[in-house]
């Protein structure tokens, strides 16, 4: 049996093949589930790391308007579009978005 904490792609590649022959018994669930609840924290950390660089552009864009460039137009397109993408996936994150903008999206174009 491999060990989570020593080589966790061989540990997942294992407890895969348990599932799919049925032995349920033998299953680590303490750390299936770490992992299930880290799917969605790396969701979020993308999500969240998107909409800080998009905010931190859309004030230069607004604010140095002497030094607007295609780069920065291209990060906000970008962004945009990064961000969109994260919340076609999972609907939980876009549900979690809205409740923490205030419920309609606050006209945040998406």
């Amino acid at each position: 049996m491999q060990r989570y904490e020593t080589d966790v792609i061989a540990w997942a590649n294992e407890q895969a093949a348990l599932i799919r022959a049925g032995q349920f018994d033998m299953l680590d669930l303490e750390h299936i589930a770490d992992e299930i609840e880290d799917v969605g924290k790396s969701e979020r950390r993308e999500l969240r790391s998107r909409m800080a660089v998009l905010l931190a552009y859309l004030l230069k864009w607004q604010y140095q308007k002497g030094f607007k460039s295609k780069s920065w137009q291209r990060t906000i397109k970008e962004q945009r579009r990064g961000i969109a993408d994260c919340l076609k996936k999972p609907q939980a994150l876009k549900l979690i978005l809205l409740n923490q903008i205030g419920g309609n999206g606050c006209g945040l174009m998406l």
